[in-house]
């Protein structure tokens, strides 16, 4: 183990040990919801070494249920974060989906992002077997779309090397301590410190900075995830028919997301029935999340409205919705997905439950 990441890390277990209750029958783990409990749910395992990394990527996309950190591939049994590795266990994320809504190719394609696949003896700055790369497969057909992922990834030439990444069984996922869970989030000074020390992000910005998709390219991938209305209207500027849409009469409380980002955009306590026949809105949840733009089509003047990280077109925003801010966001509902309130937590959006609480 390298000595800075030994000595970083160390400190704080030995800080996050004196606040955090675990269960030591566990390994030391939280007792918490994985997301299993949702209809079809699936599990993935990911070895991409240092898990503070590898799972912050996976907790934004839309469909994944929960992501935790851990051990797994050793000997001994219920192994914790002091003697995990002499136990032969390396260092994995697990992550809960829902097949529905997010495929696993896209979860492979992602984790191959995080790493350096042609690295047998660790990851960057952290060396040894803990540190190693892996894919674990659940089932046969799992099996054979992270082979065939693995043989596109080799066939792009991205990698001048060969890639020594394994696919093997998946075994047995001791969940790590709870200070591990989210680190990037309970400690991101350190976090970050550790990345731009460890070479990783240097590393990857470089070699995937020209890179769209191992699958055929953003649109290929899109035109599969999504329905042909949906597409149209967030790839082509589309706009669907009033009344005769999903969610212009949803009186259900709730948050709206990208149907392509999955990134939170509009709230139900926010809408409104503009009688116009779409999802109107007098304002977004973040005002930072929106992006407007100017649109000259159709021989008129308008302000379209599209996601800051999905780049998809919503709508347009018109300045005579009612108060307090006087807006209308006129949002197509093939732009959107809808997550009721009592689901929010399940699906990885439960900082949103508070918007629902009554005073």
């Amino acid at each position: 183990m390298y000595p800075f990441h030994r000595v970083s890390r160390w400190f704080f277990v030995f800080a996050a040990g004196m606040m955090f209750a675990v269960d030591p029958l566990n390994g030391g783990a939280p007792q918490a919801s994985t997301g299993l409990e949702t209809e079809g749910a699936q599990r993935a395992l990911f070895a991409g070494g240092c898990f503070w990394c590898v799972a912050p990527p996976f907790t934004q996309v839309d469909g994944v249920l929960s992501v935790q950190s851990g051990y797994a591939g050793g000997t001994t049994d219920h192994p914790t974060y002091e003697n995990y590795s002499a136990g032969g266990h390396i260092e994995v994320v697990e992550v809960v989906y829902d097949p529905r809504r997010v495929a696993y190719e896209r979860l492979l394609e992602i984790f191959w992002r995080q790493i350096d696949p042609t690295d047998a003896g660790g990851q960057f700055v952290d060396r040894g077997h803990a540190y190693s790369t892996a894919i674990f497969y659940f089932s046969e057909e799992q099996r054979q779309e992270a082979e065939a992922s693995k043989q596109r990834l080799a066939a792009s030439n991205i990698f001048p090397q060969p890639i020594v990444t394994p696919i093997l069984p998946a075994p047995r996922f001791y969940p790590a301590e709870e200070y591990h869970q989210n680190y990037d989030k309970k400690n991101p000074f350190h976090y970050k410190r550790y990345r731009a020390g460890s070479g990783r992000d240097q590393f990857l910005d470089k070699t995937w900075k020209n890179v769209d998709t191992l699958s055929g390219g953003k649109q290929q991938d899109l035109r599969q995830r999504l329905t042909p209305l949906q597409y149209e209207v967030t790839q082509n500027n589309g706009t669907e028919p009033p009344f005769n849409n999903t969610y212009w009469d949803n009186k259900e409380e709730g948050i709206y997301v990208d149907v392509v980002s999955g990134e939170p955009l509009f709230s139900s306590i926010d809408k409104f029935d503009s009688g116009t026949g779409w999802p109107s809105f007098t304002k977004p949840i973040d005002k930072t999340g929106i992006v407007e733009k100017q649109d000259r089509s159709h021989f008129m003047t308008r302000t379209e409205v599209r996601s800051k990280d999905g780049d998809s077109h919503l709508g347009h925003v018109f300045a005579d919705g009612p108060t307090p801010t006087g807006q209308r966001y006129c949002i197509n509902s093939a732009a959107l997905r809808f997550i009721p309130k009592d689901k929010l937590e399940a699906e990885g959006y439960g900082q949103y439950r508070k918007l629902f609480d009554k005073p």
